[in-house]
């Protein structure tokens, strides 16, 4: 079982279904063996219908299934319960206990090591978590308890991302940030790396401020962002900075750097995405286990009209079969 891999279908009201169907497609028998999805059987079978795609769907009720009768010519259907009509405008209230069950789910297979990890479809985060700022990656940690160790790190081959903070409001991020936090990320992040990639990454740390305040003496990055870099350098990790946000993205050709941290999301994300697109995925350091999700959202503007790209999900599909947490 432990090289099994589930994609979470994620949002109904989504592209999900036409880039799990795509990514399906384009994977090879060698891929097919080991991948489940965790979803509504018949949701994704009628959704499927819609936008006329060719693939054939299989329900499971239990793991012991996927071994039996196995064709790889069938994607596997870990059938989750969820009430609906019409197939890509569920309900709200339906679709966040959907998504809530199905992520549980995954947690628990992964947990038990059942299965190697999983892959989680975007969902909404607004609808799911509601007046929580949470996202996918810090419902997980709560569940797992990191106590605030965990990283989001946005992965792409040449170059990959971490924001300190993630999803907080502009206004609390200063408030947020700590010597001890940027110490404990950080160090989860190079002990993780080097489990999953085999090297010690390079990081570079970014400011808060534009031009990091010029180190002002009652700046963020005097008081406390450069204290953190001159504790983890002593603990032998590869780490420089505070390097200015506007610049370090160029830099990059020269520098080589592995990771560029900074302090909230968009400060890295914005400038990543620009860069790398749909070539690049999400990845939660400091769980016992593999988590992965594509690295876009539901994009309810193009459901049904077979133009969303699903590189993301396929790139996250070969990366979780190849690595390993360990």
């Amino acid at each position: 079982m432990r090289n099994l891999i589930a994609i979470v279908a994620g949002e109904p009201n989504s592209i999900n279904s036409e880039i799990i169907s795509n990514s399906w497609k384009a994977c090879n028998t060698n891929l097919r063996k080991d991948i489940f999805v965790i979803g509504n059987y018949l949701l994704l079978k009628n959704q499927l219908k819609i936008i006329k795609s060719k693939i054939s769907i299989t329900r499971i009720e239990n793991l012991n299934d996927l071994n039996n009768n196995y064709n790889s010519n069938n994607l596997r259907i870990f059938d989750i319960p969820l009430k609906f009509k019409n197939p890509f405008n569920v309900k709200i209230e339906e679709s966040s206990q959907y998504i809530l069950r199905s992520l549980d789910l995954a947690n628990e297979f992964a947990i038990k090591n059942k299965i190697k990890g999983f892959i989680n479809c975007s969902i909404n985060k607004k609808n799911v978590f509601k007046l929580n700022k949470l996202g996918v990656t810090e419902y997980l940690s709560k569940k797992n308890k990191t106590n605030n160790a965990e990283v989001m790190l946005i992965y792409s081959k040449n170059l990959s991302v971490v924001p300190i903070t993630t999803h907080i409001s502009i206004k609390d991020i200063s408030k947020r940030i700590s010597k001890k936090l940027i110490i404990k990320k950080i160090k989860t992040l190079s002990s993780n790396y080097l489990k999953i990639f085999k090297k010690k990454p390079k990081i570079a740390l970014l400011g808060l401020n534009p031009h990091n305040d010029e180190l002002r003496i009652n700046s963020e990055e005097k008081k406390i962002i450069l204290p953190a870099i001159k504790s983890l350098i002593k603990q032998k990790i590869d780490v420089l900075g505070p390097f200015s946000a506007d610049t370090i993205f160029s830099q990059q050709k020269k520098y080589k750097y592995n990771v560029i941290v900074g302090m909230y999301h968009d400060q890295v994300l914005a400038p990543f995405k620009a860069i790398y697109n749909f070539n690049a995925i999400n990845i939660t350091l400091g769980l016992k286990y593999l988590r992965v999700s594509p690295d876009h959202g539901t994009a309810k503007d193009i459901i049904g009209l077979n133009k969303a790209n699903h590189l993301s999900l396929l790139y996250s599909i070969k990366f979780i079969l190849k690595h390993n947490l360990v």
